[in-house]
């Protein structure tokens, strides 16, 4: 039963992380004003892809994040520090 728990502590904590990412994700390509099609395209991204990340329900790998994070004319650090301000206060994926 504590295994079974600490899963769901888990998943709630992922979820967390990855709808803060996608919410980030969405947000600055509205800005462009660019569809997904149109984004995904110009930067040799998959649409589908982005659009699954974009509603927080992909995981992605850190060389894909970099790279969307570049097409969106962010660094990976600012990229970091807007998650970070994003996150609930002491935020960590890991029980201390």
């Amino acid at each position: 039963m504590q295994q079974k728990r600490k899963k769901n502590i888990d998943l709630a904590k992922k979820t967390i992380l990855l709808n803060a990412i996608g919410e980030i994700i969405h947000e600055k390509r509205i800005a462009t004003q660019k569809g997904i099609l149109l984004h995904s395209y110009e930067y040799d991204l998959s649409s589908s892809s982005l659009e699954r990340l974009e509603k927080g329900l992909r995981d992605p790998q850190i060389s894909t994040l970099w790279k969307i994070v570049n097409s969106l004319d962010m660094s990976f650090i600012e990229f970091i520090q807007l998650l970070n301000s994003k996150l609930p206060k002491d935020f960590k994926m890991t029980d201390d």
